[in-house]
């Protein structure tokens, strides 16, 4: 069988620009773990990698949905393990790069969907489960929901997880595939907070406020148009805050997401951690390769 590697970490730290050098240099296919890259016309805002950056190299899973597609980590599951078995059969290696944890373990690892349960059913499942970890499930599952729910109220959260049938059975543990490498990166915080300001200045400048009002437009009530930089910048197109102030939180609201993203892969996933520092992109990539081998 071939190798499958997973790259992950927080939004900004370089995983596109590390899967696009590893997979060039393997002949490796790539497959995207971003929940929102997935959707057409959703391309600043999600930081979408380019045809330039591509390189030649063959990506999977973006660009592949209208915005109002409804899409659910089950979902994902199946494409994903389906797309894993095609590139095999190749005899290539894949690379599964991306933010959304969720999203990848329910491929890595051996996670089973529950389908609807009751209320009671449901709290003794995650009896063991913080209200702060319910409701980042429930932002995963289903982002449409968690917009409506409060999410400090514990039964209010279990309620939104019982309309939704993409429960998982988070006890799973053992990795669903042989041969799974993952490398997590990270980087100094402060370093990391001060990229993702600059990130977010960096597509206002290519334009991410008329793709905002684009989104707006067509799909206002969309699971696409929860994605952090459109959501908060609907506030200024409707005219109830400034841009400067709609600016400032979704530089927020990327540190803040950052944050839970490091979270879920060091409590989640088997990451194998390499400290990035982007003036210095080559050792990261060599630390990768030897990490491999």
């Amino acid at each position: 069988m071939t190798d499958i590697i997973a790259i992950v970490g927080p939004t900004g730290v370089g995983k596109t620009r590390l899967s696009i050098a590893l997979a060039k240099r393997w002949n490796a296919e790539i497959i995207s773990g971003d929940s929102m890259q997935f959707y057409k016309g959703l391309d600043i805002g999600t930081a979408k990698v380019t045809r330039e950056e591509m390189d030649g190299v063959i990506h999977h899973l973006i660009d592949v949905f209208e915005p109002d597609t409804e899409f659910s980590v089950a979902l994902y599951q199946e494409i994903v393990r389906n797309e894993i078995a095609m590139i095999r059969q190749q005899g290539k290696t894949v690379i599964l790069v991306g933010g959304s944890g969720l999203y990848l373990s329910s491929v890595l690892y051996d996670y089973r969907f529950l389908g609807e349960k009751r209320e009671e059913e449901l709290e003794e499942e995650y009896a063991d489960f913080s209200t702060e970890y319910l409701a980042e499930l429930l932002r995963e599952t289903a982002p449409n929901l968690a917009s409506k729910t409060d999410m400090k109220n514990r039964r209010r959260v279990l309620r939104a997880l019982q309309k939704s049938d993409e429960e998982l059975d988070l006890s799973a543990a053992n990795l669903y595939y042989e041969n799974v490498t993952i490398i997590g990166l990270d980087m100094e915080r402060e370093r990391l907070y001060r990229r993702i300001n600059e990130r977010v200045d960096q597509m206002l400048e290519q334009g991410l406020l008329k793709e905002a009002k684009w989104l707006y437009q067509h799909y206002p009530d969309t699971q696409a148009a929860q994605a952090i930089g459109y959501k908060e910048l609907f506030s200024y197109i409707e005219e109830k805050s400034s841009l400067e102030h709609a600016i400032e939180h979704i530089k927020k609201n990327s540190r803040h997401y950052a944050k839970r993203q490091l979270t879920w892969f060091r409590n989640k996933m088997d990451c194998n951690w390499i400290l990035v520092d982007s003036d210095h992109f080559e050792k990261v990539i060599e630390e990768a390769i030897q990490i491999y081998r």
